[in-house]
């Protein structure tokens, strides 16, 4: 699993934010807003868009952004309280409240919005975040959707309220201690012309909708994931870092990104799972094994960039822009 370390803040990267408002908005669910901290607007960003926060002592989390983009003085973001976690929800809880700064690096958007005649989202738990801000653009289209919306309880999903008074579409709120799991296989067996597909939520839910799909066209599916699936790491392999003229042999069970580092070469990350892109390199030569649940499916295809927090080679030797 991920594996905290201490950054440098480079000021080019980062910037400093002013936390503006700490709110529970459901059960081990706080809102958090952010404002620049010299009241400057901050960088427009589109819905699906996330961004990095450093907590300090090395925990850097990606959290999308789950405001309005109209809103350019002020973000929102909203943080699960996860238990077995690795500190960082717990930070954002216990410690993070109004009048304190943060460092923040972004936004970016692996998770975007496309056109599309209409729209079936599907959320679970947490997942809702990035959902929110694409069901309010699409309002404001006049396109026609409906949001499928389960959780552990109906105090545990956030931003209901605001859910439902977005028109133009349908919420349907699935709690699974009143109605059980949401029927995906009966809302997604038959493909439906110009329609496009966005779910985010746990593995089991991305896992259950990427089935009940599978006679979709792939393009009309979209998925971000918030939790790491374990990445499967089969043989050893050498990796020849063409900038700095260094090669290397990654173990069977290493990390291509700690054989990086331990070779003495810097590179950005932050997630070591998968589920972030800020450790996106290139490569030069050689046939990447894709782990990730970043990249696109063409991006995977042309094979000129990985991730390799998780990410592997096909055959004996990788080479990297590095």
């Amino acid at each position: 699993m991920t594996r905290e370390r201490v950054i440098s803040v480079d000021t080019d990267d980062w910037r400093t934010v002013a936390v503006v408002a700490v709110e529970y908005c459901a059960d081990d669910v706080v809102a958090v807003t952010l404002r620049d901290r010299d009241g400057a607007d901050l960088p427009a960003w589109s819905p699906g868009a996330h961004i990095d926060v450093d907590l300090g002592s090395g925990l850097v989390r990606q959290y999308s952004l789950c405001g309005s983009p109209r809103s350019a003085d002020r973000w929102r973001i909203a943080v699960l309280r996860e238990p077995n976690g690795r500190g960082g929800s717990k930070r954002m809880h216990d410690e993070v409240r109004p009048g304190d700064t943060l460092y923040i690096r972004g936004p970016r958007n692996r998770f975007p919005l496309v056109e599309a005649a209409r729209y079936l989202f599907v959320a679970g738990g947490i997942g809702v975040t990035p959902i929110l801000p694409m069901v309010r653009r699409v309002a404001e289209l006049g396109r026609p959707w409906l949001l499928v919306y389960g959780g552990r309880t109906r105090t545990s999903m956030a931003f209901l309220d605001e859910l439902s008074t977005i028109p133009g579409g349908e919420l349907t709120v699935v709690p699974q201690d009143e109605a059980g799991l949401p029927d995906l296989t009966g809302l997604l067996a038959v493909p439906e012309d110009g329609t496009a597909v966005f779910c985010c939520g746990p593995p089991s839910m991305l896992s259950a909708v990427e089935e009940a799909c599978s006679a979709w066209p792939a393009d009309a599916v979209h998925r971000e994931r918030f939790a790491a699936e374990t990445p499967v790491a089969e043989g050893s392999f050498e990796v020849l870092l063409q900038r700095s003229d260094i090669r290397l042999t990654v173990g069977e069970h290493e990390p291509l990104l700690d054989a990086v580092e331990a070779a003495g070469v810097a590179l950005d990350n932050s997630c070591r799972a998968g589920i972030c892109g800020t450790c996106e390199v290139g490569v030069l030569a050689g046939e990447p094994d894709h782990q990730d649940d970043v990249l696109t499916d063409e991006e995977r295809e042309r094979g000129d960039i990985m991730l390799p927090c998780v990410s592997r080679a096909k055959g004996r030797l990788l080479v990297l822009d590095l």
